[in-house]
């Protein structure tokens, strides 16, 4: 009886011959598997948006590309860093859910680091996103401990000092671009101080409200500031009408002055050389100058004196013209002069 049978129960034959035989080449078994968990852990997979930084014995060795890699078993190690994928940090809200169509946000536990003081001793609760992408995985993995919370340390800081520096009107209205823009540039240059091995893509102001408190009168101000630059746009808008009109009206007066004042220096101006003209011909002939003055005047003049009657010193030969003339004074349409 063997040992199977002793047990009290009977082991088949071919059973017994596979147990023999394991027992026989358990060494050769036991180096296998040995010899296929160091083959297992000599490969590694890297995916196409991550590097693989390998340290052996703690030390830093190399770094390797995307694909499939070789390592040494139990001396090296492989830390796999997603360089590509852009991250993010939440400030003042969490998001809760991703997977439906609509994505849910929370507010627990993330009030305080959301609400700050203003330039102005005023409250303001803002929320906002750092979006940052790995682009050393040496410095984020070894330079800074936890660089992730470093990070989310350093942005809420930023944050602070730039909305500190700032009213709470700048923060909640206008300044909102000016604010995001600031805190990137202070949150990338610390990073680059600390060789902390992010490069961040952008700062979003997720949303900037007054604290519910105060919040409805914030709102009432806000109407307010609205209203005010509406009745200042229609007033810039009726001044862009009767301004431009005006001006071209004064424009238009001074041209008409400004030629009334040409014509005039100028017919002056030929006043003044006609008599030149006429006192150097003067000079030379004055009779003659004197006696062309004289009918060049009376022929302007008589025209305009109406009836006319020329006669000699005694009169005494015109007499029946003088009757004729008078008898066609009432027949109309005849000539008054004689």
């Amino acid at each position: 009886m063997n040992n199977n049978e002793a047990q009290g129960f009977e082991v088949p034959e071919s059973m017994g011959n596979i147990i023999n035989l394991i027992t026989k080449n358990i060494k050769v078994i036991l180096i296998g598997i040995i010899l296929l968990i160091v083959l297992l852990g000599s490969f590694f997979q890297i995916q196409p948006e991550e590097v693989g930084v390998i340290t052996r014995f703690g030390k830093y060795t190399k770094t390797v590309d995307p694909g499939l890699n070789f390592k040494i078993p139990f001396v090296e190690t492989v830390y796999k860093v997603p360089v590509e994928r852009q991250q993010k940090l939440e400030f003042g809200f969490r998001t809760t859910d991703t997977n439906s169509l609509n994505t849910n946000y929370s507010k627990d536990n993330a009030q305080e680091e959301s609400q700050m003081l203003t330039g102005d001793l005023n409250l303001a609760d803002v929320e906002w996103v750092v979006q940052y992408r790995i682009d050393d995985a040496y410095n984020f993995l070894f330079k800074v401990k936890n660089p992730e919370t470093t990070l989310r340390y350093m942005s809420e800081a930023a944050m602070r000092i730039v909305v500190g520096d700032r009213t709470v009107n700048e923060v909640l209205t206008v300044g909102r671009t000016e604010v995001a823009n600031k805190v990137h540039q202070i949150v990338q240059d610390l990073s680059n101080e600390y060789s902390l091995g992010v490069k961040i893509d952008q700062v979003v102001l997720q949303d900037v409200n007054p604290p519910d408190a105060v919040k409805a009168a914030f709102n009432a101000v806000n109407q307010a500031q609205q209203e005010r630059a509406t009745l200042i746009n229609e007033a810039e808008s009726e001044y862009n009408k009767v301004i431009p009109k005006a001006k071209g009206q004064a424009l238009e007066t001074i041209q008409k002055a400004e030629g009334y004042a040409a014509e005039r220096i100028n017919n002056a101006q030929g006043e003044v050389s006609r008599f030149n003209d006429l006192y150097t011909e003067y000079i030379k002939a004055p009779e003659v100058t004197r006696t062309r003055i004289y009918l060049e005047t009376m022929n302007k003049v008589l025209p305009q004196l109406g009836n006319k009657i020329i006669t000699d010193e005694t009169g005494s030969n015109v007499l029946p013209l003088l009757q004729m003339q008078m008898q066609k004074q009432d027949t109309p349409n005849t000539p008054k002069e004689i």
